[in-house]
């Protein structure tokens, strides 16, 4: 039992020192476009019937892992409510940047685990993938999804994590990009 902890906690501590490595500037989307899937999904929170389809804001996605089971929910998406001390084209130096919160809970039924907002990705209908901010600031939404956190079982993390994203455009998904689970995690965000 120790050894498939040991695993998991290793495994999600590779996922999060591997999304660390992205830098703390946004990306800047491609102007080269590309084709994705259309997400005509509505707001409610319903269950996908195809498990690979994009689920819907509030709805959960649970997958376990080496005895580990976590739950994982995208709660809300806001765009251009968020008004920091500095705008993320100060932050940045951009030019067309707003600030974009994701409001996400992360629940581990059994087992150990540990979790990092370096795992969630915007990604916009041109193919471009935009990573968390990594501001850590006093004026930052709370409550806050934390950087790294190790969660117990029977626990819960919940919090808000910010983005620089262009402010005329909108993402189509919010991705959860961790290693584990295999099968494809994403959210649609619904048109404003």
């Amino acid at each position: 039992m120790r050894t498939r902890s040991t695993t998991v906690t290793v495994a999600l501590l590779l996922t999060a020192v591997t999304a660390c490595t992205g830098g703390g500037h946004p990306a800047m989307p491609s102007t080269k476009p590309a084709t994705t899937r259309a997400t005509g999904e509505s707001t409610a929170a319903k269950p996908s019937p195809d498990p690979k389809a994009p689920r819907a804001l509030g709805t959960p996605f649970t997958f376990t892992t080496d005895g580990s089971t976590m739950a994982l929910t995208v709660l809300r998406y806001e765009q251009g409510t968020l008004h920091l001390r500095r705008s993320a084209d100060e932050e940045f130096g951009t030019t067309g940047y707003t600030w974009a919160t994701v409001e996400i809970r992360a629940c581990l039924k059994n087992g150990f685990a540990v979790v990092t907002r370096n795992s969630w990705v915007l990604a916009y209908a041109d193919g471009a993938r935009i990573k968390p901010s990594g501001l850590t600031d006093d004026d930052l939404p709370r409550p806050e999804y934390p950087l790294m956190a190790t969660v117990k079982a029977g626990s819960c993390v919940r919090g808000k994590t910010v983005f620089a994203v262009p402010a005329k455009q909108r993402p189509t998904q919010v991705l959860y990009t961790s290693k584990t689970p295999e099968a494809p995690t994403e959210w649609s965000v619904p048109r404003a």
